[in-house]
């Protein structure tokens, strides 16, 4: 760990008889240090550096007796290293999804660091090499083809050093990069934030590094275009009669369909994630022959690609959503979501490890495939207008068509988003035109409540009138008084 120190004494250069006879000599601490030139002006030149740098107020390396800008000047590496070191750095403990996104906000800021574009390559090779390979871990042991290898060698060599991210108006450069697509279009507000942050912690990385003295990311005066407010829109969200026929159709429509309806169920009965439902076991599962039931979950299965996951597979396995690792979500279900998964577990068993859904021939029930079901359902289930619009366009569309089920029937907020799996802020703000309603039904019941109110005042039996003969009363006598 260095040790750093703002007590510094330089004193004057002094001449001695030797090969190189101009001697300086200074203090950092109590660490004496010197340092010896073959001329005059060499030394002085010297002499004025450490000069500067303590007038300046930069702390000392007691050991090398260097102020930091000069000790971050020889540890410098090239940029494209340095991002590689964060990659790695964050490598083992992030999950496969979240990988993905590092190595696309390292891909996206790396063509701006280099010392000129002679001979660079297209921008979307550069973005498919750096993505790829340069920042997948996975692949630094294999032998990568010619032309991705010739790209990746291209910015080895032209990559600036990391001190030269100093330059504020260079890393501005870079936050222009991060703003727009490879089209030239303004990327989603949501990805500029997250490539942002994952480029800002990368800096911090070589402060820690001493490859740079500060951030520089602090001292740029930039705005970010303003996030889009996260709200369900409610023309996508199936109301319980669409709901049911959109079911009906993936169960009619072919075998596979009816090995999905149940798949389906879990996402619109229990506001389900499909990654979760990919994951879920029978063993966590609660379906009794009559009432209600519960779902345990516990897991989710995103698919992120054999590239990125550890164990090869496409679909990583994680904790659910935004929860600690062992975290698990109790929903109760329905008894038509009950008896569906007792006939699916009847009709077609489990996967060896104890999975609900498998694809016909065993495997992880895949996006693409339950995705080509959903559409064939839709294209059976709704209108042609109704197709046409985003009406269930997706099945994550099930889950928002649960929530606000639960809304619109009058159970507690904080107990939808706790089945749902997210906060009571998130459940306020993504499904802000839903609790918007419940607000409006609010407000009826209260005013029929103030409206009894009024009808009690008005009958004579709740309001005698004798008490209002007293005021008339009472109004004579002040005139009398007077």
């Amino acid at each position: 760990m260095t040790e750093w120190s703002y007590t510094v004494k330089i004193w004057a250069i002094r001449k001695r008889d030797y090969r190189k006879p101009y001697q300086l000599r200074w203090k950092v601490g109590t660490r004496p240090h010197s340092e010896s030139f073959l001329t005059l002006g060499l030394a002085e030149s010297r002499r004025a550096q450490l000069i500067t740098a303590a007038r300046e107020g930069e702390p000392f390396d007691v050991d090398s007796g260097l102020p930091k800008s000069l000790v971050v000047k020889d540890r410098d590496i090239p940029w494209y290293e340095h991002a590689r070191n964060y990659i790695e750095m964050k490598w083992d403990d992030s999950p496969a999804s979240t990988r993905r996104t590092l190595a696309e906000a390292m891909a996206t800021v790396t063509p701006t660091f280099v010392k000129d574009t002679k001979g660079m390559p297209d921008a979307r090779v550069a973005r498919t090499a750096l993505y790829g390979w340069a920042f997948n871990k996975n692949r630094w042991e294999e032998e990568p083809p010619a032309d991705v290898a010739k790209v990746l060698d291209w910015f080895k060599r032209k990559s600036l050093p990391t001190s030269a991210l100093s330059d504020l108006v260079l890393v501005r450069s870079s936050l222009r990069a991060i703003s727009k697509k490879l089209d030239g279009e303004t990327a989603a507000p949501g990805t500029i934030s997250r490539k942002r942050a994952i480029f800002y912690n990368s800096l911090e990385y070589a402060v820690e590094a001493e490859l740079l003295a500060d951030n520089p990311l602090t001292r740029i005066k930039w705005k970010a275009p303003e996030q889009v407010v996260e709200e369900v829109d409610p023309a996508c969200v199936p109301n319980p009669e669409q709901a049911a026929e959109l079911l009906t159709s993936v169960r009619d429509q072919s075998p596979r369909g009816r090995r999905l309806v149940a798949f389906f169920a879990c996402i619109y009965y229990a506001a389900a994630r499909p990654a979760e439902v990919i994951g879920l076991r029978h063993k966590d599962c609660d379906l009794p022959r009559r009432g209600w039931g519960m779902l345990r979950l516990r897991e989710t299965r995103p698919r992120a690609g054999t590239a990125w996951t550890n164990s090869g597979e496409a679909h990583d396995r994680r904790g659910l959503k935004h929860r600690p690792r062992k975290a698990v979500r109790h929903v109760p279900i329905p008894p038509e979501l009950v008896a569906l998964l007792r006939w699916h577990v009847t009709a077609y068993g489990t996967a060896p490890d104890g999975r609900l859904f498998q694809t016909m021939r065993g495997g992880v029930v895949q996006d693409t495939g339950y995705g080509e079901v959903w559409a064939e359902a839709r294209t059976r289930a709704l209108t042609p207008s109704e197709f046409e619009s985003t009406l269930a366009k997706r099945p994550y569309d099930l889950r928002h068509a649960a929530v606000s089920t639960w809304l619109s029937s009058g159970v507690e907020p904080q107990l939808v988003a706790e089945r749902a799996g997210h906060s009571v802020a998130v459940l306020f703000r993504v499904y802000a035109k839903f609790l918007k309603d419940g607000d409006e039904a609010a407000n009826a019941k209260i005013s029929a409540r103030l409206g009894q109110r009024g009808r009690r005042a008005e009958n004579p039996v709740h309001a005698p009138s004798t008490h209002f003969e007293t005021g008339r009363s009472s109004a004579r006598q002040c005139e009398t008084v007077r």
